[in-house]
């Protein structure tokens, strides 16, 4: 490979979420919790940023866009930007945006905080499916609107739509509101065509808002393919998309995101509302535009790579674990685990890894809304060797509490 994966970064005293922040963010502690283990004893695979560096391009390009010695108030002006994006979606995904539907936002979960509050009124409803990533349901209680979910369906580890139930749901006058994931977080699925037109035949029918979150859309194992929403309603125009290079190349902290929003109405009633009146960090533009043009050899090297580690945790299970049915995910870097045939009697599994593994991780109903008992997800965008060590830290604790239950 051109490009070393097998680099292991120091990040600490760099206000990483990832080494700083875990006391807080999984265990809503202060630093005075006190754990078996150092904080730099920990095996970290919790949080969803890489432990790789990103690709030499984006720091080259955020070097001269630094050397250009001003870093004044900023918009994107330039055509340029939307140029690459829109060539990077085509050439992808076979599917562009108009550029007066694009606007920005510090992140999707900052847009999704956001546009439930523009589109939803107190007396409605949200839809989304669990297990889910917490911040949907954050974003609503946050904005004090009511919270519906449909539980996926699990066969064995893979996760598929319970459609009866969505539609149901999604067919009480009080529901206004989708949030989609594709592909999906946890679980990992790339949901298929014909998933994707039952969804949008149902959000349809009730003339739903739909926000697609597809930030993992990049993140995909060799072979599979992404198909945006917005391909399969080409002309719907309640649907909002959120797509960003941050995750792919592990840029989250520049904080920025593409949210398409088509209807118009809407898209001023966002940028009118917008907490950062329409600025963005120019570094975060250079950085993103260098992505979408010159990334690409990267971002294939890492899915390479990240398919390694799939695989390699998919064989340890299998070898040391076996009442583990796992299925290697379609898409990100994250890993969703039953671990309820050795753990259900625990009731909070990251604490337990926290505590006998020195392991950190998320999972449970607590951290993914619900539908995620006994499950956990394990970040799997670090050298293999890391990986390697924190799958036989979990191992041990696994086995140790199994034979004393």
């Amino acid at each position: 490979m051109k490009y070393n994966f097998d680099e292991i970064i120091e990040r600490r005293n760099t206000n990483a979420l990832n080494t700083d922040g875990f006391r807080d963010y999984i265990f809503h502690a202060g630093p005075d919790k006190i754990f078996p283990y150092k904080d730099d004893e920990f095996v970290r695979m919790w949080v969803a940023d890489m432990e790789f560096s990103m690709p030499p391009v984006i720091c080259e390009a955020i070097k001269q866009r630094v050397d250009k010695k001003i870093l004044g108030y900023s918009e994107v002006f330039s055509s340029s930007y939307y140029e690459a994006f829109n060539a990077w979606c085509k050439k992808l995904y076979d599917c562009a945006f108009p550029q007066n539907e694009i606007v920005f936002s510090t992140g999707v979960i900052p847009a999704l905080y956001e546009l439930v509050e523009d589109l939803v009124t107190p007396e409605e409803k949200v839809l989304i499916m669990t297990p889910s990533y917490g911040f949907f349901k954050h974003a609503v209680d946050y904005r004090q609107r009511k919270l519906v979910c449909s539980s996926l369906k699990n066969n064995d580890g893979h996760f598929s739509i319970d459609f009866e139930d969505f539609a149901r749901k999604a067919a009480d006058s009080k529901t206004s509101l989708v949030i989609w994931c594709n592909p999906h977080n946890p679980s990992g699925r790339i949901w298929t065509q014909e998933e994707l037109e039952k969804i949008a035949a149902i959000v349809k029918e009730h003339n739903l808002w739909i926000i697609s979150d597809e930030i993992h859309c990049d993140l995909i194992r060799q072979g599979k393919k992404h198909i945006p929403m917005a391909k399969i309603m080409p002309d719907y125009q309640k649907l909002i998309t959120c797509m960003s290079a941050s995750k792919s190349f592990n840029m989250a902290g520049l904080m920025f995101s593409n949210i398409i929003i088509r209807n118009e109405a809407v898209r001023k009633q966002f940028t009118a509302h917008d907490k950062n009146v329409g600025f963005v960090n120019p570094l975060s533009v250079a950085a993103h535009q260098a992505a979408y043009e010159a990334g690409g050899e990267w971002l294939e090297q890492l899915k390479s790579y990240l398919d390694g580690n799939f695989q390699f945790v998919k064989e340890f299970l299998v070898q040391n674990l076996p009442e583990i049915s796992f299925e290697i995910p379609e898409a990100t870097y994250l890993a969703w685990v039953n671990v309820n045939p050795y753990l259900a009697d625990v009731d909070d599994i990251p604490m337990f890894f926290a505590n006998e593994a020195g392991v950190l991780l998320e999972g449970g109903d607590a951290l993914f809304v619900g539908n995620a008992k006994g499950y956990i997800r394990l970040n799997l965008a670090m050298p293999r060797s890391i990986i390697a060590e924190g799958m036989k830290r979990i191992c041990r604790a696994i086995k140790k509490h199994h034979d004393n239950a």
